[in-house]
């Protein structure tokens, strides 16, 4: 069975940094985009960060400059570099990933846990 396994979340200062990792785990045959969203109480899930299986990036303009998202394919592992981060960017984040469990398959929708980030002095 497929999870999406996200670790790294926590409490940090605002202008401070932290990493969100999410790995893959169980049988998969290719594994397409990956990204991240967020999602605080009062609103939906939105897109922060996506990576495509080739590597091309697409950020959310409020966090461009500051967040980095990349992807280790030999590990099935997308990460989310966050530096000099806000208050607004509290939030629980979540990993998403397109995967393709045996070669002609079809492509289906997973979804990490969640991990809650907080920034507050």
């Amino acid at each position: 069975q497929v999870q999406l396994v996200e670790s790294g979340g926590g409490l940090v200062q605002p202008g401070g940094s932290l990493t969100l990792s999410c790995a893959v785990s169980g049988s998969s045959f290719s594994v397409n985009v990956m990204d991240w969203y967020r999602q605080t109480a009062d609103k939906e899930r939105d897109l922060v960060a996506a990576i495509s299986s080739g590597s091309n990036t697409n950020y959310a303009d409020s966090v461009k400059g500051r967040f980095t998202i990349s992807r280790d394919n030999a590990k099935n592992t997308v990460y989310l570099q966050m530096n000099s981060l806000k208050p607004e960017d509290t939030a629980v984040y979540y990993c998403h990933a397109v995967i393709r469990i045996r070669p002609g398959g079809p492509f289906y929708s997973y979804w990490g846990q969640g991990t809650q980030v907080t920034v507050s002095s």
